[in-house]
């Protein structure tokens, strides 16, 4: 598509990212809320965000707390990511995740049980505030007792207020220097993150969906991966669009500064 032909009024869903183009950190990113409420005046909105360690209740709650008034459903986050595929590929499973507190709310609200590493059939880690040995010890305890190993996601770091701070990758990292490499990575860019963000949108054509977000190596090269167009904002960890994944190089459809600038200019 030419920059001259781009206009929001050819999608019908967009799926945003959070941590980079709404906020950073716990602040408000300026514009964001107002681009969001423009967004919901042309086509179903829903967040599409890496961030495994909240719920998708919390996330909503956290949304309000900066003026996007969301509810859950519209929150497609990669602990429910997770969660909904173990649910779909093994019909709910047992799970020791290495996470924090919304990692293991998502699996079990879609109808996974947590349980202790030597029961497990499964080790799903996402970014880990909290990380330890000891829960290290029990993840190496169930992937040695013959547990599958699943990512949320492999983000090296995420944008704050301060400057980039350690991501899901940290956590994944730590598994897979045990000699553990994730059988499957869950999150953007994964072709796992567009179908089930496209199955919860109801949508079942790429080209009614524009994914928005700062990084160029999970936003826009899931919206490649999966057909879909992209709009790569400035306001978080990249500042090109010209960044390769690897040799996979993901340039965006249209690059802006912010949601805000996306949403009055090319509304």
């Amino acid at each position: 598509m030419e920059v001259n032909d781009f206009s929001l009024r050819n999608y019908r869903v967009f799926f945003i990212d959070m941590d980079g183009v709404i906020v950073r950190s716990n602040q408000p990113i300026e514009g964001a809320s107002e681009g969001v409420k423009k967004l919901r005046e042309l086509g179903e909105v829903y967040v599409l965000s890496n961030n495994s360690t909240r719920s998708r209740r919390s996330f909503a709650e956290r949304l309000r707390r900066v003026g996007v008034d969301l509810p859950p459903a519209s929150i497609i986050n990669s602990s429910f990511i997770a969660s909904r595929y173990l649910l779909e590929e093994f019909g709910g499973i047992d799970v020791y995740p290495v996470g924090e507190e919304g990692l293991a709310e998502e699996l079990e609200a879609t109808g996974n049980r947590v349980l202790e590493p030597e029961r497990a059939e499964v080790v799903v880690a996402g970014m880990d505030r909290g990380i330890s040995y000891d829960k290290l010890a029990g993840a190496l305890e169930a992937l040695n007792g013959g547990a599958r190993f699943y990512a949320t996601n492999t983000d090296k770091t995420f944008p704050t207020p301060e400057g980039e701070k350690p991501g899901a990758g940290a956590t994944v990292g730590a598994i897979t220097g045990m000699g553990f490499p994730p059988d499957k990575v869950m999150g953007k860019p994964s072709r796992v993150a567009a179908e089930i963000a496209m199955e919860v949108a109801g949508v079942s054509s790429p080209s009614d969906c524009l994914v928005i977000g700062d990084r160029v190596e999970t936003d826009i090269l899931m919206a490649k991966r999966a057909g879909m167009d992209s709009a790569l904002t400035l306001s978080g960890v990249d500042n090109s669009s010209g960044d390769a994944v690897g040799a996979e190089a993901a340039d965006p459809t249209l690059t802006v500064n912010s949601l805000a600038e996306l949403a009055k200019e090319w509304s």
